[in-house]
């Protein structure tokens, strides 16, 4: 209780609760399509969520460019390669989050299919970057010291990145997953989203 607590009294703690929650509606609404008024009351809270959640990281685009900006300063220059263009996508796509939502609550007249197109082409982008950051990382730690035993945090976000990198290449319809599946590559991003936030000694 003490966990959830704490997870509450943070914006990013109730974001990260919140796309559980998402999530596992999707996954369970898919699941009970023979039970049409529970699919419809599951879809509505799958929906307020999401929008909770757009609002939750309004004006995050700005902090996503600052990150970009500084990650030109990393040493490395794979490294920092690749982390600019994954912030810069992350904060493409937080742009597009901010018109959805404008859209969502009726405050300017809002092309939902495009900017949602654009949303998910940009976290697809985002997404891959990250996951070759993470792999990356793991091969270097495997030459370094022959395994990848110890790795908890590379590895917590290696599992993070691969579950989300199908839900916008679905959403794009560049592969095709059924809503069930979905739900659940986002429950477990989800859950390995929280673990940092719970132990520390997981957090990148």
């Amino acid at each position: 209780m003490e966990a959830l607590i704490r997870l509450n009294n943070q914006t990013a703690g109730r974001d990260k609760i919140a796309r559980l929650l998402q999530y596992l509606s999707r996954a369970l609404w898919a699941l009970l399509e023979g039970r049409p008024r529970a699919v419809h009351k599951l879809q509505g809270l799958e929906n307020a969520l999401s929008t909770f959640r757009k609002l939750l990281r309004w004006g995050r685009c700005v902090e996503a460019v600052h990150s970009a900006l500084q990650a030109m300063s990393h040493p490395d220059a794979a490294q920092r390669t690749i982390l600019a263009l994954g912030r810069i996508a992350h904060a493409l796509f937080l742009f597009a989050d901010h018109i959805l939502w404008l859209g969502r609550a009726g405050l300017a007249k809002v092309d939902a299919k495009k900017w949602a197109s654009i949303a998910n082409r940009y976290w697809l982008y985002s997404v891959t970057m990250n996951l070759v950051r993470d792999l990356m990382a793991l091969r270097e730690a495997k030459e370094r010291k022959g395994s990848i035993s110890g790795e908890g945090p590379w590895i917590v976000d290696t599992v993070k990145n691969s579950c989300d990198f199908f839900i916008p290449l679905t959403a794009l319809e560049h592969i095709r997953l059924g809503p069930a599946t979905i739900g659940l590559l986002g429950v477990v991003s989800s859950l390995a989203g929280l673990l940092p936030m719970l132990h520390p000694q997981l957090k990148l």
